[in-house]
């Protein structure tokens, strides 16, 4: 199996992960003390990354960070306050506690709702798309993911057209900033465990 390809039209630094044979479920009640070890992890100030790192992406696309946040730091910021952690999915909810301990964002994609290769890119005026329980998200000038119809995901926020449900079977994780061994092998053991899927990085 190829691992996934991603073309990068952008000056910035990801990583791919190609994530096959999923089962995707309603959130799973075995995953709550993973979610409670994470939250736990991040009011005590043990998260992995720095939160700067995301912030600094951001500045470099001319983006404020303090207004429109990277999902990492609103995660992040949602735990510290003692906010409900959001359960969407199996595969979601494991992708969300990732990006808050690495603290970089994910953006996940549906590849059977993709149509033609994931590109990295700058948006270009007028482009935007349906957010996921939001309204349209304009992302002229701003660093986003595309497919041939155009942006499906950024940063912050990902695609209605594009996202993932628990009929979804094949998926593009992206992490937007660089990470480790670490990070790689406990989303690698996770996926396994609650997305029932095979993750290959490119």
């Amino acid at each position: 199996m190829a691992p996934l390809a991603v073309a990068i039209e952008a000056d910035v630094e990801i990583v791919a992960l190609d994530l096959r044979e999923l089962e995707i479920s309603e959130p799973r009640e075995d995953f709550t003390p993973v979610v409670e070890e994470a939250v736990k992890a991040a009011e005590a100030g043990k998260v992995w990354g720095d939160p700067k790192a995301a912030r600094a992406l951001y500045r470099r696309f001319g983006i404020d960070p303090t207004k429109t946040r990277p999902s990492s730091e609103a995660l992040l910021r949602r735990a510290v306050r003692g906010h409900p952690f959001p359960r969407i999915n199996s595969l979601v909810d494991v992708a969300n506690v990732m990006s808050l301990l690495a603290q970089a964002p994910v953006g996940l994609y549906d590849l059977d709702r993709v149509e033609g290769p994931l590109t990295l890119r700058i948006g270009t005026e007028g482009e935007g798309y349906e957010g996921i329980r939001k309204d349209r998200i304009n992302v002229a000038g701003r660093l986003c993911v595309a497919d041939a119809f155009g942006p499906c995901g950024n940063p912050s926020s990902d695609s209605a057209r594009t996202m993932i449900t628990t009929a979804t079977e094949h998926a593009a994780w992206i992490w937007f900033l660089p990470v480790g061994k670490q990070v790689l092998g406990r989303t690698a053991e996770l996926v396994s465990q609650y997305g029932r899927g095979l993750m290959i990085v490119s």
